[in-house]
């Protein structure tokens, strides 16, 4: 039976880039080989799995505000991964009211 690792926080910082509509994160995983990070995003939050040898970086966490799943572009390089993603119309997706 093979031996479960242990599992560490990958150090995440997440902002807002109001000018130009975005949140950006910022995930330090070094050690890790791109082609084995698994990241997962939805509209509200991202899971992220990133296994080395010795152990597996995890993190999961809410965004602050909506945003567009498939807008996501990551960028792995020396140990930082990199995901950019547009932040969500709040009226997107709202339905018109008929006035009578």
């Amino acid at each position: 039976m093979a031996k479960e690792k242990l599992k560490m926080a990958a150090d995440v910082c997440s902002y807002v880039d109001e000018t130009k509509n975005r949140v950006h994160l910022e995930i330090c995983v070094p050690g890790v080989k791109k082609q084995a990070i698994q990241l997962k995003v939805r509209d509200d939050s991202f899971s992220l799995f990133a296994p080395r040898d010795d152990f597996d970086y995890v993190a999961a966490a809410a965004f602050c505000c909506p945003v567009k799943a498939s807008s996501a572009k990551a960028n792995y390089k020396d140990g930082m991964l990199k995901v950019s993603l547009k932040l969500k119309d709040p009226m997107e997706g709202a339905h018109t009211v008929a006035i009578h």
